[in-house]
């Protein structure tokens, strides 16, 4: 069970002081220590960590990232997730300053190298340690102010890292934009909904946290009362209501960007709702974005929803009104499955405004009789719904129910069920459904868990929708009572010929039922009514993006040829001595914009040959892309020259037709086969159809039978073959993969090593950049190792691996160590030791394998091989002094 989800950035807000004015931040580590993270292109990040005291012997452990140069910037603070750290934030941290943000992430307290207690997001506690934050931002000479001891600030964060972007806009008056994500808004709501104890999400709370003594000791005795009664009190719900957003509702007054999650069942979508709904009364702006995922697992989106953050904050802390901020309303909709790797394929819809959970009700029949069903002594066994805890793994339950594939279990005696006809048409549910029954007990309290299905024709299993219940407690049920049954918020679609199924348990796994037996009666009191959100609409499947830029992009090229006609006369002319050169670079330079002394790419030469596999090698930051898109022609070098067969490489260059390029994947129409997506792609170029050599180049990335089935069905490593035969196309002389392997197995990595060895045997010619060094070794036969964007070595890998001065020389017998001594003992040899294949032997500079093996004759050793003790990446660290 993983709780952080690091993979959302946010902000904070405005505050009221919580601790005497004089109660000042102090920084325990001195400046910190200050360190520079760079990748190929962006500028440096750099990086400050400090202790910092809140007072009362609580210290906190922060990281402070800016950008590279002057100037001040708007700030950000970054929360984790409950069980986690700073750490878990960093990568977003960085992204954000290259973005031009001051970002100041910290571990709260009780978490990480933090002191203190966990007090869930205590005023007094965590929420005043967030001003202190803010007060030393304020003090920051990289941060930009709105006046003095004010600066322009925001924060986010997902999960715990969200409610505190939420109570700090509240409490704090300087925060400017929050982004909360995957959080709540009433922790009381979250873990005691309708006066029901939320039992195993509560203890994996605790579990998480390091335990009870962890825990303020309130806390601590609170969850201890309510677990041993299974019955949450007034206090235990004061308790966790004081430390909720909704204690400051009307205080929150800040464009905030709600970011929700569907397959959540700590922190379903209502909490969002709810937040929406007060934000918007205070009169601040508030969008709401439903993703696949949440903290029972699927897919948590986290590139898209960083990229809208970041536009949010753009907005307004960077006032820039031109930043596109997206809809009001999104809400992320599977739109297939890949049926080889399981994986969800989604499609957004939106609406201009947020419609809720109760927007185009439709009621539908529901049919079935009164009904009898026991409360089991214990409440065991219990039914189950969701398995809160294994969100992180992969393959939770609620995953399952998204892709349609729904595990559920409820036992018979134990629930009722009420069904509806087969629908008529296709049912997109888009929020709450509601229905009202009527409930007696022989108990004066009831329990009672509803969950609507979703059931196919014949005998497919129902499906429950993100595997949600709304758990309820209806007290007076002695005597009888009409009970409003507001299920959980959904976005699922019911198709034509399937009914719906409300079933209403009396147990489930996750929540506290009463130990005592008892038997419930129901009955149904209305329809189902159903909120269909006809506002809402999907937008259709994408077109790969060169479907709509490619003509117009030859269109602006051919205009540009016309008016720059006369200045690409004086290009340089083809040098016929490299007609057969696949590619020569000679003294390549770029620099980062904006700054005339620091560089990506420096004084760079290589050249590569037919027939060639050349690995493009470099920790982040030596230059590798850069370089790629130089060769490429994206962009233009500062000085020095690319020649492909002997041609000047410059924007639009005709030679380059001869260049093939893997480098983000390619946009696939899901519904087509693979061979019709390539035969659309070479259509769309305008080149003759006989050019593409489409057979040559699918029987070298080897889908076989494949490209006859939709691309939907395609796991990753057939996408990704599938985007190099596409780069194959017209069988280019020159091929270049930028990490071809990402995201694939074992197995599928071996196979696109075939399909590069495969293509280079033709007497073609392929570079691929990667960070995989044991899969270069294996598929390369020359390297180019770059660092800090020069030319570090360059050659075959066979001398760049063997270069070292580490032999391993393998014997006919084992060797015993009087043997070994002698050697060491020898001329140009530094040490000597014992291996079950023989000896290892590393040479004193100076020492050659020539002379080793003389002496070794000389000492009638039986050598039986001799060779390098290095794999690549020894030599590959070695080359770059560790820096990878």
């Amino acid at each position: 069970m993983d709780l952080r989800l690091p993979g959302f950035r946010g902000l904070l807000r405005r505050p009221r002081r919580l601790l005497a004015a004089g109660a000042a931040v102090v920084v325990l580590a001195g400046a910190g220590t200050w360190t520079a993270v760079a990748s190929d292109d962006p500028p440096p990040v750099h990086r400050a960590d400090r202790l910092m005291s809140m007072g009362g012997g609580v210290r906190l452990d922060t990281a402070y990232f800016t950008p590279g140069g002057t100037g001040r910037h708007p700030a950000v603070l970054l929360g984790h997730g409950f069980g986690g750290s700073k750490d878990d934030v960093r990568q977003q941290a960085e992204d954000l300053a290259r973005d031009g943000y001051a970002v100041l992430t910290w571990s709260a307290r009780g978490f990480g190298r933090s002191t203190g207690r966990i007090g869930l997001n205590d005023p007094r506690g965590e929420v005043a340690d967030v001003s202190k934050l803010i007060d030393w931002l304020a003090r920051q000479p990289q941060v930009l102010l709105d006046r003095p001891g004010d600066p322009r600030v925001g924060v986010a964060g997902a999960s715990y890292g969200g409610a505190i972007s939420l109570l700090a806009a509240g409490y704090d008056h300087r925060v400017d934009a929050i982004a909360p994500a995957i959080t709540y808004w009433n922790l009381a709501d979250a873990l005691f909904p309708n006066g029901v104890f939320k039992k195993l999400w509560a203890g994996v709370f605790l579990n998480t946290g390091g335990g009870c003594a962890r825990f303020e000791p309130e806390l601590c005795r609170m969850y201890q009362r309510v677990a041993e009664s299974g019955k949450p009190d007034a206090e235990a719900r004061r308790m966790l209501q004081e430390r909720s957003p909704s204690a400051v509702a009307d205080r929150i007054r800040v464009p905030t960007l709600l970011v929700q999650g569907q397959s959540d069942s700590l922190f379903p979508l209502g909490q969002a709702d709810a937040a929406e709904r007060a934000i918007r009364a205070n009169g601040a702006p508030v969008d709401v974005d439903w993703i696949a995922g949440g903290h029972d697992g699927g897919d948590l989106e986290t590139g898209r929803v960083q990229a809208r953050v970041t536009a949010w904050f753009d907005r307004y802390l960077k006032k820039d009104p031109g930043a596109g901020t997206g809809p009001a309303f999104r809400v992320t909709r599977t739109g297939g499955v890949d049926s080889t790797d399981g994986a969800a394929l989604l499609r957004g819809a939106s609406a201009s405004t947020y419609p809720g959970l109760t927007s185009g009700q439709r009621t539908v029949a529901l049919t079935g009789r009164e009904q009898r069903f026991q409360n089991p002594a214990g409440a065991n066994p219990p039914a189950v719904s969701s398995l809160p805890g294994l969100g992180g793994s992969g393959g939770s339950l609620a995953q399952l129910s998204a892709l349609g594939v729904g595990v559920s279990l409820d036992f018979p005696g134990q629930y009722a069920s009420f069904e509806s006809t087969p629908i008529g048409s296709d049912l997109r549910i888009t929020g709450s459904p509601t229905v009202t029954v009527h409930t007696t007990s022989t108990s004066d309290d009831a329990v009672l868990f509803a969950k609507l299905y979703d059931v196919g024709p014949g005998r497919a299993r129902p499906v429950l929708p993100a595997q949600l219940v709304d758990p309820v407690r209806v007290t007076g049920a002695k005597a009888g009572k009409d009970v409003t049954l507001t299920l959980p918020a959904i976005d699922h679609e019911v198709q034509k010929g399937h009914r719906l199924r409300l079933v209403l348990a009396s147990t489930d796994l996750g929540y506290a039922s009463p130990a005592a037996p008892a038997t419930y009666t129901v009955s149904l009191r209305s329809g189902l009514k159903v909120p269909t959100a006809p506002a809402v609409t999907t937008g259709a499947a994408p077109l790969p993006a060169w479907v709509w830029w490619l003509p117009a992009a030859g269109a602006l090229i051919a205009l540009a040829l016309l008016l720059t006609a006369r200045r690409r006369t004086a290009a340089p002319a083809p040098d016929p001595e490299l007609a057969d050169v696949p590619l020569q670079i000679t003294g390549l330079s770029k620099r980062y914009a904006g700054a005339a002394d620091r560089y990506a790419v420096r004084d760079v030469s290589f050249r590569v040959e037919q027939g060639q596999v050349l690995g493009l090698l470099g920790p982040n930051g030596a230059g590798k892309t850069t370089t790629l898109r130089m060769l490429m022609g994206l962009i233009r070098p500062d000085s020095g020259e690319i020649r492909v067969f002997g041609h000047a490489i410059r924007p639009g260059a005709p030679v380059l037709s001869r260049v093939g390029a893997f480098v983000e994947g390619a946009g696939f129409l899901p519904h087509l086969s693979g061979r019709e997506n390539l035969e659309l792609y070479w259509r769309a170029t305008g080149r003759p159809p006989e050019d593409a050599h489409l057979d040559e180049a699918l029987r070298i990335a080897g889908l076989g039978d494949a490209l006859a089935r939709a691309v939907r069905t395609y796991s990753q490593g057939m996408r990704q073959r599938l985007a190099i035969a596409q780069a194959m196309l017209g069988l280019p002389d020159l091929l270049i993969l930028d990490e071809p392997t990402n995201g694939l197995d074992p197995p599928q990595i071996r196979e696109m090593r075939e399909v590069m060895i495969r293509y280079a045997a033709g007497g073609r010619t392929v570079i691929v950049s990667s960070h995989l060094l044991a899969e270069v070794e294996q598929s390369c036969t020359h390297l180019v190792v770059m660092d800090r964007g020069r030319l570090v070595q360059a050659g075959p890998v066979d001398e760049i691996v063997g270069s070292g001065d580490t032999l391993l020389v393998g014997t006919a017998v084992p060797l015993d160590e009087p043997v070994a001594e002698k050697v060491s003992a020898l001329p140009g040899v530094a040490s000597a030791v014992r291996t079950e294949a023989g000896l290892l032997v590393r040479l004193e500079p100076g020492g050659t394998a020539e002379r080793l093996v003389v002496e070794l004759v000389r000492l009638e050793v039986p050598v039986a091989s001799v060779g390098p003790h290095r794999r690549l990446e020894d030599a590959f660290l070695t080359l770059i002094g560790g820096s990878a």
